[in-house]
């Protein structure tokens, strides 16, 4: 069934059995883009739960219900050479990894697009408001997505989500255009679309407690096959790790390693422990006492140096007033981090592509003493020069 959204004159599917989804499919695999966005939850599960697909073409929007659908029909949309829109895709590329199986072939991505023409980092309103002078109802942003029936007014929150895509692209490439910006924006968006989400390694779970990088001898042994359980478990279930065990029981286990089913019911937090659960934490807590301590896993640390706090902080500075001249998200173009990587020697995005163009290879002179950075203005700006 279709009907209109306000703010756009798109008719809106919703799409609830295998046979209209493929009817979509279809439609979309004549497009050369389509926009694509996800509502999901995952505030009681491990893995975020996907409640809705939102899909845009030139003539209309599908709001997919994957609970009665098989979201995978769309792994053909997205192999298909066409270009995915989407809205801060970082949260939504995982979550389609997942439930179906693949990434598009072809990624832009507006909310990085905005940071290259002098929108910093937008929100879909806020980017919606400024290029096309329409104003979203953002009043369902907590709406329960898992809940059956959605409200009229939670559908039409999620249309819009995807309704305005098309109309953004064209937008944010024609300023790109003007600014010879097209090729930055595609090496970040190709770079989204191909770089897969941070395995999460039970192992390192650890890291998370509170003094972990303190943490030595058999208290960080305990810590890493402790934490390392309660993440296995809670996948195995699919729950969040604090249902399985709270951050403060956690901390209590590893303070007080627990030897008997006893002393895990006086420790802080962990009372009420199912008895089958109890046993495996007895025995992750022995696994960490008899672990070689070459097994640790330890939280990286970098042997940062007090004396090279000025140049980082002083190029830092000059980075942060050259994004703010080229009108570039300043995360965009060089984090602190990336500046620190630079001035250590490390690996660092500044040694390659449009961001070494742009400052990389000239934060590179001032480092090697062929360059200086300088106050000028009355100490109002800083410029950088040449020897």
């Amino acid at each position: 069934m279709s009907s209109p959204t306000p703010g756009t004159d798109l008719p809106v599917r919703w799409v609830d059995d295998d046979r209209s989804l493929a009817e979509v499919v279809r439609i979309l695999l004549d497009e050369p883009a389509y926009g694509l966005d996800t509502e999901f939850m995952a505030e009681r599960s491990y893995w975020p739960k996907l409640c809705l697909v939102q899909l845009s073409w030139r003539s209309g929007v599908a709001l997919v219900d994957p609970f009665p659908c098989d979201v995978r029909a769309l792994g053909e949309v997205l192999r298909n050479p066409a270009t995915m829109i989407t809205h801060a895709g970082a949260s939504d590329l995982p979550i389609l990894d997942r439930a179906i199986g693949e990434r598009p072939a072809g990624l832009f991505d507006v909310q990085l697009a905005a940071g290259f023409v002098g929108l910093g980092t937008p929100s879909l309103a806020s980017l919606v408001s400024v290029l096309l002078g329409i104003r979203l109802d953002k009043g369902e942003q907590l709406t329960d997505w898992s809940a059956r029936p959605l409200s009229p007014a939670a559908r039409r929150y999620a249309a819009d989500d995807v309704a305005h895509l098309l109309a953004l692209t064209a937008a944010l490439r024609d300023r790109l255009e003007a600014l010879g910006r097209e090729a930055w924006a595609t090496t970040e968006c190709e770079h989204l679309r191909v770089t897969p989400p941070k395995a999460a390694d039970p192992d390192t779970a650890w890291w998370r407690i509170k003094g972990a990088s303190a943490m030595k001898g058999e208290e960080a042994r305990i810590a890493q096959t402790v934490a390392a359980w309660r993440d296995r478990r809670a996948r195995q279930l699919d729950v969040p790790p604090r249902f399985v065990l709270s951050e403060l029981a956690l901390a209590a286990v590893v303070r007080r390693p627990p030897r008997s089913t006893h002393d895990i019911g006086r420790l802080r937090g962990v009372s009420g422990l199912p008895a089958p659960a109890a046993r495996e934490l007895l025995a992750a807590v022995e696994e960490g006492r008899s672990l070689d301590p070459e097994q640790v896993r330890r939280p990286p640390r970098h042997e940062d140096l007090p004396e090279l706090d000025a140049a980082v902080a002083l190029l830092s500075a000059w980075v942060t007033e050259l994004a703010t001249a080229d009108r570039i998200d300043k995360k965009l173009l060089a984090t602190r981090d990336d500046v620190k990587d630079l001035v250590y020697g490390r690996p660092s995005r500044l040694d390659d592509g449009w961001r070494a163009e742009r400052c990389g290879r000239e934060l590179r002179k001032v480092l090697e003493g062929r360059a200086v950075v300088r106050l000028v203005d009355g100490g109002r700006r800083l410029r950088l020069e040449e020897d």
